[in-house]
């Protein structure tokens, strides 16, 4: 990721924050929502579910600033932080809507379950669930180098493992998920 200028005033606030201090907290939430928005939409196809997913990030945000211990940019933990917000939206999306009763479901096919492109961010995060259920260490490294470009180097203090672990756990899950996008 490129520094911006914002990074360090982000890494100050954040630290205030985590350090008890609510005016760097609410200062810190407004600062940071448009991006959360952005990490969530690109991974969810619809805008109102990126946004419940944003809105979900930015509570965790809230509630779990003390966790942010400065390894890592705050972007880059926020960033892990947005990028789980949406898979936990998209697996509560799915879950629902399994759920319906029969005589409720539309006659047309619901394009958050039903990819028409292989290799959507749907396909993809379909395949992150399947990854996820035998590999679990796979699924954020990847997550956060394809889907958020992350650099590897950010991604290794995030998950506080070396760089050459982050790789080829990127390396791995891809050889574990192209399949599964292909198929699709």
């Amino acid at each position: 990721m490129n520094g911006s200028t914002q990074d360090p005033d982000l890494d100050d606030l954040a630290a205030r924050a985590a350090a008890g201090d609510q005016e760097a907290l609410h200062t810190l939430l407004v600062e940071i929502q448009p991006r959360v928005r952005r990490i969530c939409g690109r991974m969810l196809l619809y805008p109102e579910d990126a946004e419940e997913a944003a809105q979900d990030a930015l509570l965790l945000v809230s509630t779990r600033i003390h966790t942010f211990a400065g390894r890592s940019r705050f972007t880059t933990w926020l960033h892990a932080v947005a990028s789980n917000s949406a898979r936990s939206t998209y697996r509560s999306l799915k879950r629902r809507f399994s759920e319906l009763p029969t005589d409720e479901l539309p006659t047309a096919a619901d394009p958050r379950t039903t990819s028409v492109i292989a290799g959507s961010r749907l396909d993809f995060l379909e395949a992150l669930e399947i990854l996820g259920v035998d590999h679990p260490a796979l699924v954020e490294p990847l997550l956060l180098r394809d889907i958020q470009e992350l650099e590897y180097a950010d991604i290794a203090a995030l998950l506080d493992i070396p760089v050459g672990t982050v790789k080829s756990r990127i390396h791995s899950a891809r050889q574990i998920v192209q399949p599964l996008l292909s198929v699709r």
